[in-house]
């Protein structure tokens, strides 16, 4: 079950019938983590390395215990670098989230980094993904880039204004939207509010127009039950809250339990 689930993710994500897709989100450098996390019912993990603080290293680590764990495993880079993109799929990353795509100009330039041609321009040197897939080099290359997604952020208003062309460059697989980053962009800077019903209004917008394309659209939701908002909104792959707020969050919830037993 979990090599399947890890080979057929592209195809879960991109039919529109997955019934949706729940993913954690981890910014803790630590593959120990994620095979912690991997153990509950997510349906795939997500490195951050923009706002986390991993490495190439760690997360080739951490890709490969998320294998171990039968997840898939996809990576979110820092602005722009989309040289490490190529490089996270050679290491075994089921897919590529690439922030602030604000043009068809970023959106080409991260699709010919994630992909083969004649779709990109995709280096050769896949030595650890086809070890974790098994594949020979043939089979992989005919099959990368149907097996892997490329995933461009809409997080600002220029994104957002684009978003059509965005969705529209080949190669493009489809978007993730940050709500953070949009809220605080849509308003000038006044204020961070992701979940709201101005905000909700937006998402829905997008998801259309992802349908439109045959694209999916993905979302970081605050927590547990934002997710379930988001996925009854429609959409194909949300968060449900970051690996500190989940920690912190169950520790909090221990202590309380401590102390209200303590004093009845």
């Amino acid at each position: 079950m979990g090599g399947a689930m890890i080979d057929g993710f592209a195809e879960r994500i991109r039919s529109g019938n997955s019934g949706g897709l729940i993913s954690a989100w981890i910014g803790i450098p630590d593959p120990l983590f994620v095979n912690h996390l991997a153990q509950e019912a997510f349906d795939a993990v997500v490195l951050d390395m923009q706002h986390g603080v991993w490495d190439m290293t760690s997360a080739a680590n951490g890709i490969g215990q998320g294998r171990l764990a039968g997840k898939p495993v996809v990576v979110r880079i820092p602005v722009g670098d989309f040289a490490m993109a190529s490089r996270l799929l050679d290491a075994g990353a089921s897919g590529i989230i690439a922030p602030m795509i604000n043009s068809v100009a970023d959106a080409s330039a991260f699709a010919n980094a994630t992909k083969y041609p004649p779709l990109g321009e995709r280096s050769w040197g896949p030595t650890l993904a086809m070890n974790h897939t098994g594949l020979p080099a043939a089979s992989y290359l005919a099959t990368a880039n149907t097996e892997t997604v490329a995933i461009a952020m809409i997080e600002t208003r220029a994104a957002l204004d684009a978003a059509d062309d965005i969705l529209a460059v080949d190669g493009i697989d489809g978007i993730f939207i940050g709500p953070s980053d949009l809220s605080i962009a849509l308003s000038n800077g006044a204020r961070l509010a992701p979940d709201t019903p101005e905000m909700d209004v937006v998402l829905k917008q997008l998801i259309e127009r992802c349908r439109a394309h045959g694209k999916f659209a993905c979302v970081f939701g605050s927590n547990g039950v934002r997710a379930g908002e988001l996925l009854r909104m429609g959409f194909d792959f949300v968060i449900a809250g970051a690996d500190t707020q989940q920690l912190r969050a169950g520790a909090a919830g221990a202590i309380a339990a401590a102390r209200k037993v303590q004093s009845d």
